[in-house]
């Protein structure tokens, strides 16, 4: 019996412990952390609490214009066939 405790307690030690360069996500932290979604911010933060936001840092989406331009229709590669009734077929 003792020396089973022993062993025991001799394993806790020999545990292999976590590296301090794994990835951090909100499981390997203490409770109130938040990793984000991966944004960039578009401002700061000021001293007394306020955000200011920098138009530098909005994204600019630059749009082609597109009058006069006909679409096509985007098929699947992995499109599925339907089964055609007779009905629907008689109508074509």
């Amino acid at each position: 019996m003792a020396l089973g405790l022993i062993l025991g307690i001799g394993r806790a030690f020999r545990r292999k412990r976590t590296s301090s360069l794994d990835i951090l996500s909100s499981k390997r932290a203490h409770r109130d952390y938040y990793k984000g979604k991966n944004c960039k911010p578009t401002g700061f933060h000021t001293r007394k609490g306020g955000y200011v936001i920098v138009p530098e840092k909005l994204p600019n989406y630059v749009v082609p214009d597109l009058t006069d331009f006909k679409l096509k229709l985007y098929v699947s590669q992995c499109a599925t066939q339907i089964k055609t009734t007779e009905a629907s077929a008689a109508e074509k």
